[in-house]
C-alpha cells in the first residue's frame, strides 16, 4: 500500500495516440495528478474526465500535468477522447501493472461473479516525485476542482 511522503512509482504507459508517457520525465519540472478510473464512456468516468479537461489549463498554470489511467486500450481511449472533446492525456494500462503498483485494483462482485476492477482513485505527486495526496473511492463530481486547490497549495510550499 502506498503512503503519503514516499516516492511515487514511475508510470510508463502508452496514451490514446500510442505515444509513451513517462512520469520520470516530469521530475524537477511539474507536479503530476493521476486519476485512475474504471472504464471509458461510463457516466461517472465521463464526468470525471470532462471536469479534469475543463480545468486543464488551470492545472498547467499551477505547474501540474493531469493524466487519466484505465485498463481500456489506446483505441478505446482515442474514441473516448474524441467523442467528448477531452484534452487530458489518457493512458492505457491493459495488463494492470501500474494499477497494481498504485493499489487501485480490487475484486468486486457482479451477478455472482468476482471481477477485478479499478477503484476510482486520484494521486497527487509533487515535482520531486513524492506522493503528496491519495484519494480512493472518489466521487467525481467537483473532484477536479478539489485537486486543483491542492495542487495550487503545493506551489506555495
Amino acid at each position: 500500500m502506498l503512503h503519503i511522503g514516499q516516492p511515487a512509482p514511475i508510470i510508463r504507459l502508452p496514451d490514446a495516440d500510442m505515444e509513451e508517457f513517462d512520469s520520470s520525465n516530469l521530475i524537477g519540472k511539474h507536479h503530476l495528478v493521476v486519476f485512475f478510473y474504471p472504464k471509458d464512456g461510463t457516466p461517472l468516468c465521463t464526468l470525471e474526465a470532462i471536469e479534469f479537461s475543463d480545468h486543464e489549463s488551470e492545472f498547467m498554470r499551477a505547474g501540474s500535468i493531469v493524466v487519466g489511467i484505465s485498463r481500456d486500450d489506446c483505441l478505446a481511449h482515442a474514441e473516448f477522447r474524441d467523442k467528448h472533446g477531452l484534452s487530458v492525456r489518457l493512458l492505457s494500462d491493459q495488463d494492470g501493472k501500474v494499477c497494481h503498483l498504485y493499489g487501485v485494483l480490487h475484486y468486486r462482485e457482479h451477478n455472482g461473479h468476482k471481477r477485478l476492477e479499478i477503484v476510482r482513485s486520484t494521486f497527487i505527486i509533487d515535482k520531486n516525485g513524492v506522493l503528496r495526496h491519495i484519494f480512493r473511492d472518489v466521487n467525481p463530481k467537483g473532484h477536479a476542482l478539489e485537486m486543483l486547490q491542492l495542487v495550487r497549495q503545493l506551489g506555495k510550499k
